[in-house]
């Protein structure tokens, strides 16, 4: 032991030395057990880890210390260490160790100890730990608040929803008809040779206009299950010929093959136009609509 007599609350060390043969294994009892204390009185502080030195001719030393400190005064006796190798125990001498207790004079100043000093003041002290850890979370709270009041005075107050579906612009029948027509021509698909996509886009044209304006199911019907409907349409008799012509000529280049001449192109291409230009509707100006209103008013009283 480097000290007998220790003041109280101080440490010292205890040093073992074992001398064994190499290869040799064994431990100290008991250190497993309580390695914190030694007795009741006499606490251990540290164990270091053991050394070990070559000594040579198949002989090592291993080297352990022990620091130990107390708290108590008095005389206390440390019981011997144990040292097991197979069935062979050995033990050290017993040790003594003496704690003399620290006096304090109630009177006299202690001047041994740290000046207090003023804490030091850090910026984050201002704010509890709960802002400072989710300071990410308040800010995109913050931002969501500000952007839902920004919504609120530029739209919902003045009554305009910003993300609404806008409605969908119904183009009307004849409008639809002449627009598409324009840009068939425009694409000039005769020209290059494909009479069969030029007569499929032109009667699907017409079909689909006969569909929205006279409500004809055009799209699944034949050439003549047409022209058997709209002979019993006034509107469309002046022109149900150059329909008829136009359906005609289109089944000839679809199904039989037929190569029309560049004439017939621009011809079938006139009388499409010419029958969606003499069936469009009629718009009927305000005061003739409103007297014939009326005309049809005085008819109903006269009945009564």
């Amino acid at each position: 032991m480097d000290s007998a007599t220790l003041l109280m609350g101080k440490k010292t060390a205890i040093h073992l030395e074992i001398v064994q043969d190499k290869g040799v294994t064994g431990f100290l009892q008991g250190e497993n057990a309580s390695p914190d204390t030694l007795n009741s009185f006499v606490e251990v502080s540290k164990r270091f880890e053991a050394d070990t030195i070559e000594l040579g001719n198949e002989r090592i030393q291993i080297n352990k210390e022990i620091i130990v400190q107390s708290f108590d005064s008095g005389m206390y006796v440390i019981p011997p260490f144990k040292y097991v190798v197979g069935k062979d125990t050995f033990k050290s001498d017993m040790l003594s160790l003496k704690v003399i207790p620290v006096k304090v004079d109630s009177l006299q100043t202690i001047h041994d100890f740290k000046p207090v000093e003023s804490p030091e003041f850090y910026f984050s002290d201002l704010f509890p730990e709960f802002l400072l850890k989710y300071w990410w979370l308040i800010l995109l709270i913050q931002l969501l608040i500000a952007g839902a009041l920004y919504a609120y005075f530029k739209w919902y107050r003045k009554g305009v929803t910003p993300f609404a579906q806008k409605p969908e612009v119904i183009i009307p029948p004849y409008e639809e008809a002449i627009m598409k027509l324009t840009q068939l021509k425009s694409e000039k698909l005769w020209e290059a040779g494909q009479d069969k996509e030029y007569f499929t886009r032109l009667t699907d044209i017409l079909r689909n206009y006969l569909d929205r304006r006279f409500n004809i199911n055009a799209m699944e019907m034949t050439t003549s299950q047409i022209m058997s409907v709209l002979r019993k349409n006034e509107e469309t008799m002046p022109v149900n010929d150059q329909l008829n012509k136009i359906l005609d000529m289109a089944d000839f280049v679809k199904f039989a093959k037929m190569r029309p001449l560049p004439e017939d192109n621009e011809v079938a291409y006139q009388r499409a136009v010419n029958f969606v230009n003499e069936t469009k509707p009629v718009e009927i100006p305000a005061e003739e609509n409103n007297e014939q209103s009326n005309n049809n008013e005085r008819k109903e009283d006269k009945k009564i």
